[in-house]
Order: structure tokens, then sequence, then C-alpha cells
């Protein structure tokens, strides 16, 4: 969602390693995505690539209006959840 429409696999593993700080392999994050795109979460489209010949073509992923809905509720859930949390870095053992 935050790539928006030019989310491709190699885009969206840097994303993931910059916000989750931990390793994702390229293996993982195409099944992660064909699952949710046989979900209806996320649509696939594929886009020749006219700069280099012969070259498979990129595979662009973006989210759906079911997608979306699903993270709004996964959203509101989260909220629900830590709403009445302090703030854990003030919080003592």
């Amino acid at each position: 969602m935050v790539l928006g429409n030019d989310a491709y696999s190699t885009s969206i593993m840097a994303e993931m390693v910059s916000r989750a700080q931990k390793k994702v392999t390229v293996g993982s994050l195409w099944v992660s995505l064909d699952q949710l795109a046989l979900r209806k979460i996320i649509e696939k489209r594929s886009v020749k690539n006219e700069d280099q010949q012969g070259g498979r073509p990129r595979i662009y992923y973006r989210l759906t209006r079911l997608g979306l809905d699903q993270l709004k509720q996964l959203q509101q859930y989260h909220l629900r959840v830590w709403n009445d949390v302090p703030v854990l870095d003030s919080y003592e053992v």
C-alpha cells in the first residue's frame, strides 16, 4: 500500500526490510504474494520491460478493495487492543 501501484518484488522486499528490520528471502516473499493474490487481497499484473531484451516481465502488485477493507479492520483491531496500554518506554518492571 505504501508503494502504490508501482510495487514489485524488489521494492516490496526493500520496504519490508526497512520497516521490519528483518531479512526477507525473495522466495518466501513470492509465496506470500501469490497467496495474497489467490485470496484476492492483492492483484498481480505483468508488464514487459522494454529496456531489457529477452528479460522476464516485471510483476506489479496492488491492493484490492477487499485487501483495503481487511487492512482497515486490522488497523481498528490494533487500535482497540492498544488503546488503554500506557507508553511502554516509561513502564518499569
